[in-house]
């Protein structure tokens, strides 16, 4: 009968030695603390750059889509949309001078640029003497710059 006692006191003892060695010291919790920052300020930027440059392929994208409907706007009306008509007059018909004019050319209505943002329109164009200026504000949401996404090139921009 001692034998079975003295065997349950042993676990007991045991039991509390391993509580008290399982636990994790404050010095190993700020460790890991540290290194699951340090790994967070190294992998967050580069997902950040991604969604970015993800929002300006869409912006790219978004203004091709324009350029088609603005393309099949000319063919059918003679003539591109005025400043003042703006994109809308490929969602809805323009009041003056639009005989040809058959279908919104854009079936959703004029979305906005990836930041949220109106695309801007300008005809005739500053940038494409015999066209159109078309282009999003970019990630600054400023007008100029090296981020503002456009449908002309760059050589002609610093004219």
């Amino acid at each position: 009968m001692k034998a079975f006692w003295g065997n349950k006191k042993r676990r007991l003892e045991l039991r509390r030695d391993a509580a008290r060695v399982s636990g994790f010291t404050l010095i190993e919790l700020l460790l890991v603390l540290v290194i699951l920052a340090t790994l967070a300020a190294i992998v967050t930027p580069k997902f950040t750059k991604r969604s970015e440059q993800a929002r300006i392929t869409a912006a790219k994208t978004q203004i091709s889509e324009f350029e088609v409907a603005l393309e099949a706007f000319e063919i059918e009306v003679t003539r591109y949309p005025t400043t003042a008509e703006g994109l809308w007059a490929l969602v809805e018909k323009p009041a003056a001078d639009s005989d040809g004019w058959l279908q919104p050319y854009l079936k959703r209505g004029v979305p906005k640029d990836p930041w949220g943002n109106e695309y801007v329109y300008r005809y005739p164009g500053q940038y494409n003497e015999d066209g159109y200026d078309l282009y999003s504000l970019g990630p600054d949401r400023k007008q100029g710059g090296d981020d503002d996404i456009t449908n002309w090139s760059e050589d002609r921009q610093r004219r």
